[in-house]
């Protein structure tokens, strides 16, 4: 692909969506910020949109071609399945103590090396409040070596929101939730944010049939986009989205490591930034579709759309639900490459997001 092009697909991004998608709280269970954004953003790209019981945002767009797909369940269209999760990883109000600290619980994974010094908010019923995280003990003028050495625990750290302890035990409940607070930003030909897992996959649903739309481009199946809840503590929403729908093809759309930075040894890379999307064979909840692989593989070579396959060692995503699902669909997984995956510096590159959004619109359109 010539610079030119690149440059053209990355300009043309929406990137004032992925901000806003990025920086709107929601941690697992708690969603209906972000979904509530994504509802009013599709509007008029689906036929039909619902809500179901665990917060999972449906949007169902029916085929457009003139002879619609047949080979589906019980003989309707191919009903295609893209699997995006809402929930970021955050924490819940878990005790206030008697000083006005606010001490949290975890909903999703953490490396506590990431968590010091982090600027949070409080999401509260009567509005958000700006705080800092830190861990308990002796700041550097007066701890020891010892001191230093140590890495707390989750439950070690705790939240200074800076007001008195009768208004902070006013104002803030056991059960409210808080996300770290920091702004998202382009960084050269790169985007960094928090909770780029995975509002990157809201994104790509959103653009990819949006893409579609905008060019005209027909499609011979039924498209179904979940945006879905709670995956971040155990593809909870894909399960009961992916029984609802019962997809004859299901696409786990998500982030991967992108560890090809200094320290990780190239074979533990997983994928590399600016080499496009990454084809996801398999991680610890799935393995993908050899057959969609090859399919989705193809594509990609005749668009003449960047890409690379990539294995995940450990973790899971919503593609697997889908696969699982009553009597099971094919699945696979279409992912964008991310550094720094579970800290406020998540880092996507940009080409990296075209090629995603990409291959899901010409899928979508080929589909039968």
């Amino acid at each position: 692909m010539a610079k030119k092009d690149k440059k053209d697909k990355k300009d043309a991004l929406n990137l004032d969506l992925l901000t806003r998608l990025c920086e709107t709280p929601g941690v697992a269970g708690r969603e209906e910020r972000v979904r509530e954004l994504i509802r009013s953003e599709v509007k008029g790209l689906f036929d039909r949109v619902e809500v179901d019981a665990l917060g999972n945002l449906i949007c169902r767009r029916s085929p457009t071609a003139k002879k619609p797909s047949r080979k589906g369940k019980g003989g309707g269209p191919t009903r295609v399945m893209l699997l995006c999760h809402m929930d970021e990883i955050g924490f819940y109000v878990s005790s206030i103590d008697d000083k006005g600290f606010i001490w949290p619980n975890a909903a999703g994974g953490f490396d506590t090396r990431n968590l010091f010094s982090r600027r949070v908010l409080v999401c509260t019923k009567g509005g958000d409040l700006p705080g800092v995280m830190n861990p308990g003990g002796r700041p550097v003028h007066i701890s020891s070596p010892k001191d230093r050495e140590k890495v707390p625990e989750v439950k070690e750290f705790y939240i200074d929101v800076g007001l008195p302890k009768d208004e902070v035990k006013a104002r803030v409940r056991v059960g409210d939730y808080i996300v770290m607070h920091e702004p998202a930003i382009r960084v050269g030909e790169k985007f960094v944010s928090k909770a780029l897992d995975n509002r990157v996959a809201c994104w790509l649903g959103i653009e990819a049939v949006r893409r579609l739309a905008d060019t005209g481009e027909t499609h011979a199946c039924e498209v179904v986009v979940a945006f879905t809840t709670q995956e971040e503590v155990g593809l909870r929403g894909a399960k009961t989205a992916s029984h609802a729908v019962l997809p004859d093809i299901g696409i786990g759309i998500d982030v991967t490591l992108a560890c090809d930075t200094p320290g990780v040894p190239a074979e533990e890379a997983v994928s590399v930034h600016g080499k496009g999307f990454a084809l996801h064979i398999k991680d610890s909840s799935f393995i993908s579709d050899h057959e969609l692989v090859e399919r989705v593989e193809s594509l990609a070579k005749k668009k003449r759309i960047p890409y690379q396959r990539s294995i995940l060692a450990a973790g899971g995503q919503d593609g697997a639900a889908a696969q699982q699902a009553a009597a099971g669909a094919k699945a696979v997984g279409i992912t964008v490459g991310t550094r720094y995956i579970h800290t406020v510096t998540e880092m996507i590159d940009l080409t990296d997001l075209a090629a995603a959004r990409d291959v899901l619109a010409a899928f979508l359109a080929e589909a039968e």
